[in-house]
């Protein structure tokens, strides 16, 4: 594939698993989780801090994504590697919720889609998207380190 071409694909897919940092804060600042009266004050500000986090670090990831420089790979590297490290980061909390007496999902907040729990679904979704973006990033990059 053209490596301009690879790059503004890489670009489009980046910018959709990005949703990975604005979901969460549109999702979670309801009563199921921010403003839960049962969760204890000191938590509701560790998930808003987090949440912030989240936010700040999308915006941050478009910039990266859409800013214009040349060479663009670097900058879809580091958006590549950013949000890598959000993604394992839920996968983390995935692997290990039974040592912390987590759940994925609560019944009152929380839907299937195709019989998979929503928040599973929708971030094997976001790194499957995310794999093709390294991918082409990867891809690009070869190109590039060619051409020199």
């Amino acid at each position: 594939m053209e490596p301009a071409k690879a790059i503004r694909i890489a670009q489009v897919l980046l910018t959709i698993s990005c949703a990975e940092f604005f979901g969460p804060a549109i999702r979670d600042t309801g009563v199921s989780h921010l403003l839960n009266p049962a969760w204890v004050g000191h938590a509701r500000v560790h998930l808003a801090w987090l949440l912030g986090f989240m936010v700040c670090s999308g915006v941050c990831n478009l910039y990266f994504i859409w800013r214009k420089r040349t060479p663009k790979v670097p900058d879809l590297k580091l958006s590549c590697v950013w949000q890598g490290c959000n993604i394992v980061g839920f996968w983390i909390a995935v692997v290990f919720a039974g040592a912390y007496e987590g759940a994925m999902i609560d019944p009152l907040y929380h839907m299937h889609i195709f019989g998979i729990e929503e928040n599973t679904f929708a971030f094997s979704v976001l790194t499957a998207i995310l794999v093709a973006a390294i991918a082409l990033v990867y891809s690009a990059s070869k190109h590039e380190a060619q051409a020199v």
